[in-house]
């Protein structure tokens, strides 16, 4: 009897022991998850932010927080602001924030890059597309893979954590 009680008390602590550890690995999952979805609704937030721009016009050095034209990098800033995220006013200091993504992993809200120096920024849509405003047409969905833009990207950066 003696041993039976043992036995059965050792079996039940295992057993708590192993429900309570797979109770914590089912609990942590869920969070992890949950900050995967909230990167990449924000990033959905961005791209639509960024949409209801479309053909806003394009002023060189248009003034931070105008809405009613843009230069690329007072887009970029102004599309990350209306969904709280700070990041600087030029495309060069834009281009140091965030955590550097290469060209193969971009996802929706990166910045993209192009020149060298740097001076033009966009934002990755996906697919192969970015929303950026430049000269006539203003804001607009241009490829990133073809012509001039695909010869001149030079990196992107993720500052949607």
């Amino acid at each position: 009897m003696r041993m039976n009680r043992l036995t059965k008390t050792l079996l039940g602590g295992s057993l708590s022991l192993a429900l309570l550890t797979t109770g914590n690995l089912v609990i942590g999952a869920p969070q992890a998850h949950a900050a995967t979805v909230s990167a990449s609704s924000q990033a959905n937030n961005v791209v639509a932010t960024g949409q209801r721009f479309l053909g806003v016009r394009y002023q060189f050095g248009a003034p931070s927080g105008n809405p009613n034209s843009f230069d690329c990098s007072s887009f970029t800033q102004y599309v990350f602001q209306q969904n709280g995220i700070k990041i600087p006013r030029n495309s060069r200091q834009q281009s140091q924030v965030g955590t550097y993504v290469p060209r193969s992993k971009l996802k929706p809200g990166d910045l993209v890059f192009f020149y060298s120096p740097i001076h033009h920024v966009g934002i990755y849509i996906g697919n192969g597309k970015m929303i950026n405003t430049y000269g006539k047409g203003g804001v607009t969905i241009t490829d990133i893979n073809s012509g001039w833009w695909n010869e001149h990207y030079t990196t992107a950066r993720r500052v949607i954590q």
